[in-house]
């Protein structure tokens, strides 16, 4: 640290002192003398800042100062300041009283800064002197008495009591002393008490001596020639005895600074004037400014700069070319104008990186001060960063600043923050400095995962193999490190009373969801999990998706004869009038298939009869009509074998067999649909009428329905051959997680639709109806449930409703919601 840097310093506490002590965590100043041994104790600043010893290691203290030394350390075991190095007061501080060093202690957790001055008193270490030890002073011996000659100060380093006091010349006949005082500076003179006679004596030889104030007191001695010379009496002289000019630091090499002028007058070469520096003018002067001998201009011969020498003092001699020659003298103080040619410091203190993204606002990030070399308003500094980080910065004192946050920060948003600080000072035009803090943010556990979609729906076969992959959940987590590895599992719920991990399966790592056993559409069409993502932070987060596990029908599942029974017989009777015409109907098969879709769809086949010409089998109705009128030569007794399909792929059948009786005389127990009246019957009464109007009205509003929904369903969905929608709440139907299902189904000559309703995790009802083309009758088969349970019990139900002759229409009332629905 430059002189220059630290009476800065200095002069600006002295002003601050007072105002700034209560601002600071703590202040202290210690007063020592120069020149201490190295490891003498200072102060114990443990004791003095309220820490313990304990928290000198864990609060890391340490102390900083802008010096370029380490002039002090301090003892982490006893808490004491002590000397690191020597301490020069002059080499520090110069002539500036008093000379105070600042140093910074700074301890963390939390993180406080305190301030130490110390006040190095200076000692009587120093002994004026003289830049030359011998002067060479020639005077005419015309000179007359009163004549004063100028003599060169000595120069003392030492400061206050122990600067130079006095000057004292050797005891002489023709000389006697006197102290002049001239811009603080005490300069010797000779004055001439008798005039010289060179004749008697030619020279005279004198000591000139300088004592301090000092105790004891120390002294310099110059030794001083007196050449007495002959003729030339009258030395020059200059007009201003002491010249004193501002120069601003830019100004460039040549610049005139000032002009001195001397007078003589002698005449010829005894008044010709040259211009000189003086003897004892240093060299770091004659390096910056020279002097023109013939003019007595003074111009700028090197690179002014004010932070490091803002003022030059030097003497300027003038010379007459006369024998002997006369000389006289004048003094020239230069002040070195300061200039905004620094730009501002910024110094990081203390920086604490990362930090956690939950960190509460007010905390202390960094430890910021600012300075700059020049002076005056131009040394002024002020910091400020860029707007729109979660950080602000908080002034302290004298350019000290706190990096602290103010705002949220979110690590996954901005992992780091690149906080740009500003430093401007207050010159014209204004100079500036940036430096950016880069502040990492440490991760916490703050965002649960998130699932790729908000629900999953799986589709698996039913009769698979036990542990397949059905699909695979997966989720991410924005957070790092263990916060963002993730474990899943399902969550236990029933499914038909049964936990559903016995159904299912999940990979913890990977989310992958594996079957536990093959699935049985009859009786489970559809349920659902709750997987569950949950990460390794701590504390976990977690998060949860559903997942909608649909069971896809296989042909597993034959045809099932609702009529005529099985249980009733081996075969069925039947008896039909030999005088019915071609079209009778004679008796009807009807069949249900437990599976859905194309594998439900049923046909029938006439496999065996008696006479292949009599009897044909309607392949989608099961209508068992004759084909031409009965005769007299046709048995008695026609045994049909019908044979049973679905649509599978790999199509499953069953028989039922059929004997048809021909009896004469035998009234027709079937009315044939598809004869047509002339006119209504006039035996029908008006009330019949109008049920038959009402029956109409309200076929008429349910086909309008129907045909809107399925003008929806394939409007939304061309690729589709479902539809679904939800029941709203009524009266009677109060639960949330029922769900309707409306399944058209439009390919193939059969047009049915299936309607499924229940709870997702419950054995789901089916309504089933489907509509054959080819059909002249609109016959509606009513069971409960659709599922292959016990289907022998719900044949038999329905048989017992069913009469035992041909028929033309059934129905089955069902006290709760039917289950099966078939419009044949």
């Amino acid at each position: 640290m430059s002189i220059r840097g630290l009476l800065r310093w200095q002069v600006f506490w002295i002003y601050q002192y007072v105002l700034l002590w209560n601002t600071i965590e703590a202040q202290i100043r210690y007063t020592i003398p120069e020149e201490l041994n190295v490891g003498s104790v200072v102060g114990n600043i443990a004791k003095d800042f309220g820490l313990g010893i304990s928290e000198l290691y864990d609060r890391k203290l340490r102390i900083a100062s802008d010096a370029g030394k380490q002039y002090f350390s301090v003892d982490l075991e006893k808490g004491e300041l002590v000397v690191n190095e020597r301490i020069d007061r002059e080499e520090l501080c110069g002539e500036s009283v008093p000379c105070l060093f600042p140093l910074e202690v700074i301890v963390e957790h939390p993180l406080q800064l305190h301030r130490i001055e110390i006040d190095i008193q200076d000692i009587n270490d120093h002994s004026p002197s003289f830049l030359t030890n011998d002067r060479v002073l020639k005077i005419a011996e015309s000179i007359t008495a009163g004549a004063k000659f100028t003599m060169e100060s000595a120069h003392d380093p030492d400061v206050a009591s122990n600067s130079l006091r006095s000057y004292s010349v050797s005891d002489n006949d023709n000389f006697l002393l006197n102290v002049k005082t001239q811009d603080g500076t005490k300069i010797p003179e000779l004055v001439l008490k008798t005039s010289l006679d060179r004749e008697k004596k030619a020279v005279h030889k004198l000591v000139l001596t300088a004592v301090d104030g000092g105790n004891p007191a120390q002294s310099g001695t110059s030794e001083i020639t007196v050449i007495v010379l002959d003729i030339n009496d009258n030395a020059p002289q200059f007009k201003i005895p002491f010249y004193e000019v501002s120069v601003a630091e830019n100004k460039p090499v040549g610049t005139t600074v000032l002009n001195v002028k001397a007078t003589d007058s002698d005449e010829g070469l005894n008044g010709v004037i040259e211009y000189f520096f003086a003897d004892q003018t240093p060299d770091t002067i004659m390096s910056l400014l020279d002097v023109d001998s013939n003019t007595g201009d003074v111009t700028i011969k090197g690179q002014l700069d004010y932070e490091q020498i803002h003022l030059h003092k030097f003497d300027i001699m003038a010379k007459d070319k006369g024998n002997p020659q006369m000389e006289g003298q004048c003094s020239i103080k230069v002040k070195i104008a300061d200039v905004n040619d620094n730009a501002p410091e910024i110094i990081i203190t203390s920086l604490t990186s990362p930090i956690p993204e939950n960190s509460s606002p007010g905390v202390v990030i960094a430890l910021i001060s600012a300075k700059d070399l020049d002076g005056g308003e131009n040394g002024k500094v002020k910091l400020n960063m860029t707007p729109g980080s979660p950080f602000t910065l908080k002034p302290s004192v004298s350019n000290h600043y706190a990096l602290v946050t103010n705002g949220p920060l979110d690590r996954e948003t901005f992992p780091e923050y690149d906080v740009v600080i500003t430093a401007v000072d207050s010159g014209y035009p204004p100079l500036s400095t940036k430096k950016t803090v880069t502040v990492e943010i440490l991760d916490v556990n703050d965002n649960p995962p998130v699932f790729s979609q908000p629900s999953y729906t799986v589709y698996v076969k039913e009769n698979g193999t036990p542990g397949s992959i059905l699909r695979s959940v997966s989720a991410s987590d924005t957070d790092m490190g263990e916060n963002a590895k993730i474990s899943y599992s399902i969550l236990d719920s029933k499914v038909q009373d049964v936990s559903v991990s016995s159904y299912i399966y999940i990979n913890s790592d990977n989310g992958s969801i594996y079957s536990m056993h093959s699935f049985d559409y009859e009786k489970l069409k559809v349920f659902q999990i709750q997987v569950q993502a949950k990460d390794h932070g701590s504390p976990s987060l977690s998060s949860n998706v559903t997942v909608h596990v649909f069971i896809l029908d296989q042909n597993d599942n034959a045809p099932a004869v609702i009529y005529p029974s099985a249980v009733m017989a081996s075969v069925s009777h039947q008896k039909m009038t030999r005088s019915a015409k071609a079209g009778h109907l004679a008796t009807k098969i009807s069949a249900v298939d437990a599976d859905s879709g194309h594998n439900a769809w049923i046909s029938y086949w006439l496999a065996e009869a008696t006479d292949s010409s009599l009897f044909s089998v309607s392949l989608y109705t099961g209508e068992v009509r004759t084909k031409r009128a009965v005769s007299e030569q046709d048995d008695s007794s026609q045994r049909l074998l019908i044979e049973i399909k679905d649509n599978g792929e790999q199509a499953q059948s069953t028989t039922v067999t059929v004997n048809i009786l021909l009896e004469d005389g035998l009234r027709e127990p079937i009315s044939d649909y598809r004869q047509k009246t002339a006119e209504p019957s006039r035996r029908n009464s008006k009330i019949t009428f109008y049920l038959i109007i009402s029956l109409a009205s309200v076929s008429v509003l349910s086909l309008l329905t129907f045909l809107i929904l399925v003008v929806k369903c394939v409007r939304n969905s061309r690729s589709s051959s479902s539809c679904c929608i939800r029941r709203a709440d009524s009266d009677g139907y109060k639960n949330p997680n029922r769900n309707l299902q409306i399944q058209l189904n439009t390919d193939g000559p059969i047009k049915y639709v299936e309607v499924l309703g229940g709870d997702l995790l419950s054995q789901s009802q089916s309504f089933r109806s489907c509509l054959s083309p080819m059909s002249e009758f609109s016959d509606f088969t009513l069971v409960k449930p659709s599922s292959t349970t016990d289907f022998k019990e719900m044949i038999n139900v329905l048989d017992a409703s069913l009469p035992d002759s041909a028929w033309t229409f059934e129905s089955q009332q069902v006290s709760t919601i039917p289950a099966y629905i078939r419009v044949i």
